[in-house]
C-alpha cells in the first residue's frame, strides 16, 4: 500500500508525453530516433517508480534525479543502443580464457574475414571451372599439408562444423548408428555448458558402453565388452580434471592393435586439438591432432579457438573415406559453418603452413618468456603515481586454460595491487567498470594481474585505469 508521502512523490514524476516535448529530449530524438527515444524515458520513469515504492527515494533524492531526467535518458538511450558484446582486457593469465572468448584472432585472420565478407567470395564456387564447388576444400587444402606426412599412408582428409561437440556428434553418427562405442568410464567427462559424453552419444544415436573403473581402464576391459554389436573404440581428453595416484589407462597404441584385430574403428576426442608442439614448452601431456594420426587413430575431433588459436569450429580430420561419409550425412550441413569461420580459420592454418607462429596471439602469449613479462611489469609499475595504491611484483603461474593441460602452468610475473580504502573485491569492481573493462584474479586479499595475456598496446590502459580508480 502507497503511503502519502510515496503518492505526493509519484506526483511529482512527469508522464513520457510530457517529457518528449522537452528541448533536450527533442534533441535525443533527432540523433537516436522517436521510438528508442520513447522506449528510454519509459525505462527512467519506471526505475523511478520502483526505487519510490520500495522506499529508496526521498523528497530530496527525487529532486535530484529530477534534476537530470533528460540527462538519465539520454545515458539510458546510449546504453540501450550500444553493443553489449565488447572488448575486455584479460589479465587473468588464463590464455584460453572461455568467458572471455577463448583464443584472439589474428591481424591476417581479420584482414581476411573483412575482404572476404564485405565482398562476395567463391565460398562454394570452382573459378577454374565454373561449376559449384565444396566450402571445406579452403581449409581441408591446408591441413592436408600439415597432416600429410607421408605419401605413402593412406590420406587424410578434414570437414569443419560449428564447434567440437557438433563434430564429436557428427563422426559418432556417421560411424556408429545404432552401434556401441566403448567408453573408460574415466573418460566420460563434463566441461563447461553441460556438455556431457554420455548426452551426445545419445544425441548421436550411438550406444554407450561403459569399461574399467573412474581411475582405471585397462585394455582387457575393453577386449571383454566387444561384441558383435561393437563398432567403434572411443577415446576421449580429459579436458578439465587429471586423474592421479592408483591409475591405468590403455595406450592409443594398444587401442589400435585391439581395434584392427576385431575390425573396429578408434576414434579420438582430443577437445583442445593442438598444431604447435607444447613440448618445445615444457607441457608433457597434451597431445597433438598429428600425434593422434600418427598412432593410428582413424577420426580426430578438435576445437579450432583452443590451440589451434582460431575461430570456433570443430574439426574432424582421418582418413579421407570416413571423411567423406561425414559429408554426406545431412547432419553436416546443419552443423556447417559459414564464410567467416573458413575466412579466419583458413588464415590461422596459412600461418602454421608458412612455420609463422608469432602471428598467432594464442602462440605468442604461450612463448612469452617470464623476463619479457618483467621488463612489462616494471615498465607499468613506474606509470602507476598515486600513493593510496600498493603495488607489489611477486612470481607466479599461468594458465592454458578452456581444458588444455589442466595441470599444466607457464612462468609469469604479477602484480598484486592493494588499496587502503577498497577491498581487493571492490578494486576488481571498479576495473571491470573501467573502459575497456579489465579483468583480473583475487586472491588473498589482492587483485593480481598477469600481463601474459594482456597486449603489449593494452599496458598504458591498465595503468591509467589504475590511477583513476583511486584519483
Amino acid at each position: 500500500m502507497k503511503t502519502r508521502n510515496q503518492t505526493e512523490l509519484f506526483r511529482r514524476l512527469p508522464s513520457v508525453d510530457d517529457l518528449l516535448h522537452e528541448a533536450t529530449v527533442i534533441s535525443l530524438i533527432t540523433s537516436y530516433g522517436h521510438d528508442p527515444a520513447v522506449d528510454a524515458a519509459r525505462t527512467v520513469l519506471a526505475r523511478l517508480r520502483q526505487e519510490i515504492s520500495s522506499g529508496l527515494l526521498d523528497e530530496h533524492a527525487i529532486d535530484l534525479a529530477l534534476s537530470d531526467l533528460c540527462g538519465a535518458i539520454e545515458t539510458q538511450l546510449r546504453q540501450s543502443l550500444s553493443y553489449s558484446l565488447r572488448p575486455v582486457i584479460n589479465a587473468t593469465g588464463v590464455i584460453l580464457h572461455t568467458n572471455l572468448g577463448r583464443a584472439p584472432l589474428s591481424e591476417s585472420a581479420i584482414d581476411h574475414i573483412r575482404e572476404t565478407a564485405t565482398s562476395y567470395s567463391n565460398l562454394e564456387f570452382d573459378v577454374v571451372s565454373g561449376d559449384r564447388g565444396k566450402r571445406d576444400i579452403q581449409v581441408d587444402r591446408l591441413l592436408r599439408r600439415l597432416l600429410n606426412e607421408d605419401s605413402r599412408q593412406p590420406q587424410l582428409s578434414t570437414i569443419v562444423v560449428n564447434n567440437n561437440a557438433a563434430a564429436v556428434l557428427l563422426a559418432l553418427n556417421t560411424l556408429a548408428e545404432g552401434r556401441e562405442v566403448i567408453v573408460s568410464r574415466g573418460e566420460l567427462v563434463e566441461i563447461g555448458g553441460s556438455f556431457r559424453i554420455p548426452d551426445v552419444m545419445a544425441k548421436s544415436g550411438a550406444i554407450l558402453r561403459e569399461v574399467g573403473t573412474t581411475n582405471r581402464t585397462r585394455i582387457v576391459d575393453y577386449e571383454q565388452a566387444i561384441s558383435e554389436r561393437t563398432r567403434l573404440l572411443l577415446r576421449v581428453h580429459r579436458s578439465n580434471f587429471q586423474i592421479t595416484g592408483f591409475t591405468e589407462q590403455a595406450s592409443t597404441a594398444q587401442l589400435k592393435e585391439l581395434a584392427r584385430k576385431h575390425n573396429l574403428l578408434l576414434m579420438e576426442d582430443l577437445g583442445s586439438g593442438a598444431l604447435f608442439d607444447l613440448r618445445s614448452l615444457g607441457i608433457t601431456d597434451e597431445s597433438t591432432v598429428l600425434d593422434s594420426l600418427r598412432s593410428g587413430v582413424d577420426v580426430v575431433t578438435y576445437s579450432g579457438d583452443k590451440l589451434l588459436g582460431g575461430p570456433q569450429a570443430g574439426l574432424i580430420s582421418g582418413a579421407a573415406e570416413l571423411v567423406a561419409r561425414m559429408r554426406s550425412n545431412s547432419l553436416f550441413r546443419a552443423l556447417r559453418v559459414d564464410k567467416l569461420i573458413y575466412g579466419a580459420l583458413e588464415a590461422t592454418l596459412l600461418a602454421y603452413v608458412r612455420g609463422d607462429h608469432e602471428a598467432i596471439p594464442t602462440l605468442r602469449m604461450m612463448q612469452l618468456r617470464k623476463e619479457t613479462i618483467s621488463e612489462r611489469v616494471g615498465t607499468l609499475v613506474a606509470q602507476i603515481g598515486t600513493p593510496q595504491l600498493k603495488v607489489e611484483v611477486t612470481d607466479g603461474e599461468s594458465l592454458l586454460g578452456a581444458g588444455a593441460a589442466p595441470s599444466a602452468a607457464l612462468p609469469t610475473q604479477l602484480l598484486a595491487v592493494t588499496c587502503e580504502r577498497l577491498s581487493a573485491a571492490d578494486l576488481a569492481a571498479r576495473l571491470r567498470h573501467s573502459d575497456p573493462p579489465i579483468i583480473a584474479r583475487v586472491e588473498e586479499g589482492r587483485v593480481l594481474l598477469d600481463l601474459r595475456t594482456v597486449f603489449p598496446e593494452q599496458d598504458a590502459a591498465v595503468a591509467a585505469a589504475l590511477n583513476r580508480i583511486v584519483s
